[in-house]
């Protein structure tokens, strides 16, 4: 449908009266809505998501892993302490793990001719009894294969940066390009590698990134930064879902495995790498920035002020990168509870957070999946209260998130016709605590519903005021983001279904992230000491469910997405 200049002004005014009258009609929701936030009922939330998190933070939990499972059986064990009725939905996916890896440099050009082989692994700070069981570093659904060539210098590896070495005079064709961490995603890193001609990728975390520039910042333990030998593991999947099932869900009968793509047409499908590649760390990222010649990078192609002068190559630095992966179809487990609706119990508010993490994933995702549990926690109360929602509440904990999705993408898939038909909102929490400052994205129709349930809500770092109030004093415009991309879980509800999605945080990028040193020890000291900011996430997160849930009409606001169809 067509729609005209002299009809916006007109559907917007209808819609304003719509908001206006369905806001002010009463409901039971009120009454709960107050207690949710109340002092009798989030009393011990700080110790008993703490608790949560160091149980869920305890053992790395790689999606397909025993470890996984076992976080599986805890959180459904959760939701049914709480008298939320609950299940595991499994389903059998495509998973890669590394089983060797090798990098070596020679500098042909010293003399005598220099040669050192890395050992890549991230060191293990006393009191960590776990981290032998740490993977590792690998990037997932990288290239087997062996690389051998000059190095060069890419910066973040972006077209723009390749398009810099051409105007350089530079040829990456034939060499091994060396990369740091930021400003993109790391298949794309990977991908746009393979287009310039390289033969392989290593992918390290600079210090002036992730590591605090300056002698006083000595890594993890002793701050916040990422320790000289860190690493950031991640995915190098650009789909979303199960790679040898798109389109449809991952699920095996006892006699057979569903229909799935063969190696070579998930390679034709452009989302999986053509090249080898390997993560690295800051201090060996530094050694082989120290063994490149030729022109000296661009000013901000630079490092830290007391770091080496980078320079672009190729060479002399010779590269010989080796990776070998194992592909196979592993169980994942996504756990679901659901608190049945009253009165349309056939229209569903989805909650979700994924659980697996490449180590031990305080931040990234288990901060989300404690909030999670805290909202469930009180939503049991609720329940014993006499409380039940208008409309069906659904609490997800997805599995393999990390590995692109696949969790939430494969229940999306299995039940696509009926959450289109019935699914009224995603509310998606991923690394919901990471340190202070209020952060949240979503489809326009929901952004009064945040504002609302932020002004209830005190700031965790300022309690004189509301996080409402923080917010719109500390944010730049705008204030909250779309939900573009494929970054967290809602991806397959927004870009698949086209289910209105909010996705919220506090914090936002830290320097720890994907790496070993994401424990409950970092958050103790660093991202949350005192736990406040995983309840007031829970408390935002827990109220937008509750308006959505219990309101007579569904509170959506059309006067901001009107507004940008207007301006775009």
């Amino acid at each position: 449908m067509i729609i005209t200049t002299l009809m916006i002004p007109i559907c917007l005014y209808i819609i304003y009266l719509l908001f206006i009258i369905t806001s002010s009609s009463p409901s039971s929701y009120s009454i709960y809505h107050s207690l949710f936030t109340s002092t009798s009922l989030i009393t011990n939330s700080n110790s008993t998501i703490s608790h949560h998190l160091y149980t869920l933070t305890r053992r790395p939990h790689v999606a397909g892993t025993q470890a996984n499972a076992d976080a599986a059986s805890y959180v459904f064990s959760t939701f049914t302490s709480y008298s939320l009725p609950s299940r595991i939905t499994s389903y059998h996916v495509s998973l890669t793990y590394p089983i060797s890896r090798s990098l070596t440099l020679t500098h042909p050009q010293s003399d005598p001719p220099t040669s050192i082989t890395f050992d890549l692994n991230q060191k293990i700070y006393s009191g960590d009894p776990y981290a032998n069981e740490v993977l590792p570093t690998f990037h997932a659904y990288a290239k087997s294969g062996t690389a051998v060539g000059k190095v060069v210098y890419v910066n973040y590896g972006r077209v723009e940066d390749y398009d810099t070495l051409k105007q350089m005079g530079v040829n990456v064709s034939g060499t091994v390009v060396l990369v740091r961490y930021g400003e993109i995603f790391r298949g794309d890193i990977v991908r746009n590698a393979h287009l310039a001609g390289a033969v392989g990728v290593v992918v390290y975390t600079d210090k002036k990134d992730y590591g605090g520039c300056g002698s006083k910042n000595k890594g993890y333990p002793d701050d916040r930064w990422m320790p000289s030998s860190g690493v950031q593991v991640g995915t190098l999947y650009s789909g979303a879902g199960d790679p040898t099932t798109p389109g449809w869900a991952s699920i095996s009968s006892s006699n057979a495995d569903c229909e799935r793509l063969s190696d070579d047409e998930v390679e034709q499908s452009g989302d999986v790498p053509l090249i080898p590649s390997l993560p690295i760390s800051w201090a060996d990222g530094d050694f082989i920035l120290r063994s490149i010649g030729g022109q000296v990078a661009n000013a901000d192609w630079q490092g830290c002020p007391d770091s080496s002068v980078y320079r672009v190559g190729p060479g002399p630095g010779f590269l010989n990168l080796t990776y070998t992966g194992s592909q196979v179809i592993n169980a994942i487990q996504n756990v679901i509870a659901v608190i049945e609706g009253a009165i349309e119990p056939d229209r569903f508010v989805i909650l979700g957070n994924h659980r697996d993490a490449w180590t031990f994933g305080a931040v990234d995702p288990n901060s989300g999946t404690a909030a999670l549990l805290e909202v469930a926690r009180r939503f049991g109360k609720l329940k014993r209260k006499g409380w039940r929602p208008r409309r069906t509440i659904i609490l997800c904990n997805w599995d393999a998130e990390e590995y692109g999705l696949i969790g939430s993408t494969e229940w999306v898939e299995e039940n696509r016709e009926m959450l289109a038909s019935r699914a009224v909102a995603y509310l998606n929490v991923d690394c919901g605590v990471s340190g202070p400052g209020f952060h949240a994205s979503a489809t326009p129709q929901l952004d009064e519903l945040l504002k609302q349930a932020t002004q209830q809500v005190r700031d965790p770092d300022n309690i004189s005021q509301t996080i409402y109030e923080s917010w719109i004093t500390s944010s730049e415009s705008p204030l909250i983001g779309r939900l573009g991309g494929g970054g967290s879980d809602y991806a397959p509800f927004v870009q698949h279904i086209g289910i209105p999605s909010v996705d919220i945080l506090f914090g936002g990028g830290y320097p720890v992230y994907h790496s070993m040193y994401d424990d409950f020890v970092w958050m103790k000291k660093f991202g949350d000491p005192m736990f406040h900011r995983h309840v007031a996430a829970a408390s935002i997160w827990g109220l937008v469910a509750l308006q959505l849930a219990d309101k007579e009409f569904l509170p959506f606001n059309y006067l901001s997405y009107a507004n940008e169809l207007q301006e775009s």
